[in-house]
């Protein structure tokens, strides 16, 4: 949509929210580096679940100062369910109830940015840890955050694949925190019989939170029983100045017109292998019932997953609710019971310690 000279236009900056204070306080901040680079344009923030302002609260905000035309960028990664249904869910009853005008943009996505903002993060790393172990002798591994959307899932190795030629790693591999499989325990088992001598381990998440602080802790547990390997962990993306320039560029995209999300293999548009079941599935949110501080379920009490699955952690219930007599279902990931996928990471018998 063309910039009238009559609008008055307003940035939302939806995010996921964390229960994590840090997390909270590390995309406020990066919103704030955010404001000055689209002055004179209002810009605000919400969360879907787990911190205020939530969305509606932001999008508020951006109405009561007189904006007539809100420009709404996902702070996602990659588009899967919450850039795909959550947000525009969102969006779309606000706009619905008040009819001002919300044009959507895209997701952060596999761009030259932010590809560059996660190879300044490599090579802090192995600045900060010298070894005489060469580039070409040692194994790079990306952590994706996981999701039941295998192309978001594949957005994540293609990122991979960029960094390892790039810096000219000897491998590369992708795991992910959680959903998909393979899962960072069992994954980096497997990858230590590859037989090299040094891994970096880099988590491709914006914030911190608890899933990177777990990321650290199974990364930890298998180096203890591999000391023959040296084992990196690089920071995630953060608020690096590149990042932020990222999130500039969505905004002009949706200025210029020229906004565009891959659609060839969204598995609700299209016949993707495996995930016949969700084409066509109805764009609706999820978070209503943990917006904000929200008196979720305690099974629920956790970091999202993006396919309401834990990290590993079987629980006993699939996350059917019935808040006020509403209830709604998620279909099932496929491959729930993968033997490197999120069940059976919390079993005891696996994955097997050699």
């Amino acid at each position: 949509m063309a910039e009238s000279s009559n609008d008055q236009l307003g940035v939302l900056i939806c995010g996921h929210g964390s229960r994590n204070r840090l997390a909270v306080e590390e995309f406020a901040q990066m919103v704030e580096a955010l404001r000055p680079k689209l002055a004179p344009m209002t810009v605000e923030h919400g969360y879907l679940e787990f911190a205020r302002p939530i969305l509606r609260d932001g999008l508020e905000s951006l109405r009561q100062q007189g904006v007539t035309r809100v420009l709404a960028i996902p702070a996602m990664l990659f588009a899967a369910g919450h850039a795909k249904n959550d947000i525009p869910s969102v969006l779309n009853t606000f706009t619905a109830e008040t009819g001002l005008p919300i044009d959507y943009g895209r997701e952060l996505g596999v761009d030259r940015l932010m590809v560059a903002a996660a190879g300044a993060r490599v090579r802090e790393c192995l600045e900060s840890n010298p070894s005489p172990v060469p580039l070409a002798e040692t194994l790079l591994v990306v952590v994706g955050r996981g999701s039941s959307d295998p192309d978001a899932n594949s957005n994540v190795a293609k990122v991979t694949r960029m960094l390892v030629e790039g810096f000219g790693f000897g491998w590369g591999e992708t795991v992910y925190s959680g959903v998909t499989f393979p899962l960072v325990e069992p994954g980096l088992r497997q990858l230590v019989k590859l037989g090299f001598h040094r891994i970096v381990v880099v988590p491709y998440f914006l914030f911190s939170g608890v899933l990177v602080s777990r990321i650290r802790q199974h990364t930890e547990r298998v180096a203890a029983d591999h000391p023959e390997v040296d084992f990196l962990s690089a920071g995630y993306l953060g608020q690096h100045p590149l990042v932020v320039d990222t999130f500039k560029e969505r905004v002009e995209e949706v200025l210029r017109g020229d906004t565009a999300m891959n659609c060839s293999l969204c598995k609700y548009r299209a016949q993707v292998l495996g995930f016949e079941q969700d084409v066509g599935r109805a764009q609706e949110s999820h978070h209503h019932h943990v917006e904000g501080l929200a008196e979720s379920c305690t099974l629920c009490e956790r970091e999202c997953t993006g396919a309401c699955q834990p990290d590993g952690v079987p629980i006993p219930h699939q996350h059917h609710h019935d808040h006020a007599g509403e209830h709604h279902h998620h279909p099932p990931y496929p491959h729930a019971d993968h033997p490197m996928g999120p069940r059976t990471l919390g079993s005891k018998d696996f994955p097997p310690k050699p």
